[in-house]
């Protein structure tokens, strides 16, 4: 599962990552599908249609502002090959931004389908990733950085983006 950058590197580049996503792109498309093909019920109309469309499309912008500020902006992969645990910037909000923004990205696209049977989904898929970060991630993360990995967890939300508990 490690991608190693250097021989001494701890932790994946990539980690879990491309695989929780995979799962939870593919049950999203599979509830789409689902929707469309054969429930063919549930779908907004008037206002609650917009309402629905423009929620979605602030989410998914929010969305990719988080992703891209993490993973392009944070200087994430200097962290990585050095093993230093990055706790400023975007990770002091959001412990894992890169999934948070994917996963608003994800929960923004289903709103933009204005049907009701889809609003259950982003909660899946928020279970979906903390249950896996949990027995991941945050378990090479603890055994890597130990207390200063269990100090910030304490004050940084796993997956939703958030104003940091003080210290």
């Amino acid at each position: 599962m490690k991608n190693f950058i250097k021989e001494d590197q701890k932790l994946p580049l990539f980690g879990i990552g491309p695989f929780m996503i995979g799962g939870m792109v593919a049950l999203t498309a599979a509830g789409i599908i689902l929707a469309f093909a054969v429930l063919k019920s549930g779908w907004l109309s008037g206002i609650w249609s917009w309402v629905s469309v423009g929620v979605g499309a602030a989410l998914w912008i929010a969305g990719f502002v988080v992703w891209f500020i993490s993973a392009i902006r944070s200087g994430m992969d200097k962290n990585i090959s050095e093993n230093i645990l990055k706790t400023n910037g975007i990770y002091a909000w959001v412990r894992n931004p890169m999934y948070s923004g994917i996963w608003l990205m994800i929960t923004g696209g289903t709103l933009m389908f204005h049907n009701a049977w889809l609003f259950i989904l982003p909660f899946v898929n928020w279970l979906i990733m903390t249950i896996v970060l949990i027995n991941t991630e945050e378990k090479w993360l603890l055994d890597l950085y130990g207390e200063e990995y269990a100090e910030y967890k304490k004050h940084v939300n796993r997956c939703i983006p958030w104003i940091p508990r003080k210290k």
